[in-house]
Formats: structure tokens, C-alpha cells, sequence
């Protein structure tokens, strides 16, 4: 006898409009599945905080681009994501910023903080990092507040792949962001 394999529900963003909105809840979708989180641990919103501020006071100075915490990113109708920090060019914004305001587009720099657990761990490091990858992010950057380690990927051959591994006593750069440096305990508030 052979067994019926199930239909697998692929969302879309259209299907996100009936969810309630307000609640504290955060909405992505990846390659058709949707996945819902909770609010984030306070270290994980002040290693966000860290990060934001370090970025936006080089973003002042440079006048290079912006740094935004938890833009819509719309690549494609299966594809939707709300990582928690973005840096975008000025030119790549105007390029990619929708009437809706949502980005329709990849950033340069995309940067997730990571939530305990084996499954927002696997989310950010394997699906958003594939994702990530396939729609042309330059620079992705997974931050580890447990661990206090930063994961470096860039762009190379097509595709995201692991540059460097920091860790606190480490310092932070990148090609996309002239003369921006940052010790990585600085990251975690250290």
C-alpha cells in the first residue's frame, strides 16, 4: 500500500494580512514557511541597541548609508523576512525602498542577533543564511550573545560564505563599511 504524502502549506505574504499585528509577535516567511517569534531576551535587544548605535554613529559621520533595526524585507511573495538590523547604501535604498515601506531588495549588510535555541539557531544560521545568500546580501552577520562570538559571512563566487569567526577581544570590520571599527565586547556592552 503506498502512503499519501501530505500537502505542505506554502504561505505567502499575502497570507500574513488577517495575523494580528501588534502583539509583540514577529512574522517571516522562508521559502514558503512561515515562522512566528516571541519578544526577544533583553540581551538580545541590547546587543541590538549596541550595534544600532555604534552603526548609526558611523553612518552620521560617514553620510554612507543607514542602519534600521527590524525593516520588512520583501524579496518575493514567499519570501519575507524581519532581521534585526539592516545597513543599506544610500544609492541601494533608493533603489530598493517600496511605497509600503518595506525593502524590495537585498541590503548590503544584514545582521541577526541570536535567540536561545536549537530551532531560532538553525532558522538564522542555516534558512536565513540561505536566503540571505540566493537574494544578493553582500555581508550577513550572525551576533551570538551567549557565546560573545560573531560570525562573519561575505559574499564570494555568488554566495555567502563564512569569512571570520570574533570573538571579544577581536575587532569588527568590514569592506563595505570604510573605517568602521568596533571591539566586539563592546557588542555585548562589555
Amino acid at each position: 500500500m503506498a502512503m499519501k504524502e501530505e500537502a505542505s502549506v506554502r504561505w505567502t505574504i499575502a497570507d500574513l494580512e488577517p495575523l494580528p499585528d501588534g502583539n509583540g509577535t514577529r512574522y517571516e516567511i522562508i521559502d514558503g514557511e512561515l515562522y512566528m517569534s516571541k519578544q526577544p531576551h533583553w540581551h538580545h535587544q541590547n546587543t541590538c541597541s549596541n550595534l544600532h548605535g555604534r552603526l548609526f554613529i558611523w553612518d552620521q559621520e560617514s553620510g554612507v548609508g543607514k542602519v534600521v533595526e527590524a525593516p520588512g524585507i520583501i524579496f518575493g511573495p514567499e519570501d519575507a523576512a524581519a532581521p534585526d538590523l539592516v545597513w543599506v547604501s544610500k544609492a541601494r535604498l533608493a533603489a530598493i525602498l517600496g511605497d509600503d515601506g518595506k525593502l524590495h531588495g537585498a541590503p548590503e549588510l544584514i545582521i541577526e542577533v541570536l535567540s536561545p535555541g536549537a530551532v531560532n539557531e538553525k532558522r538564522d544560521k542555516e534558512s536565513k543564511r540561505k536566503l540571505y545568500s540566493v537574494r544578493g546580501v553582500n555581508e550577513y552577520w550572525i551576533v551570538d550573545w551567549i557565546s560573545k562570538t560573531v560570525e562573519i559571512y561575505r559574499r564570494e563566487s555568488a554566495a555567502l560564505h563564512l569569512a571570520a569567526t570574533l570573538h571579544a577581544d577581536d575587532e569588527l570590520t568590514s569592506p563595505l563599511l570604510p573605517n568602521f571599527k568596533l571591539k566586539v565586547s563592546h557588542i555585548f556592552g562589555e
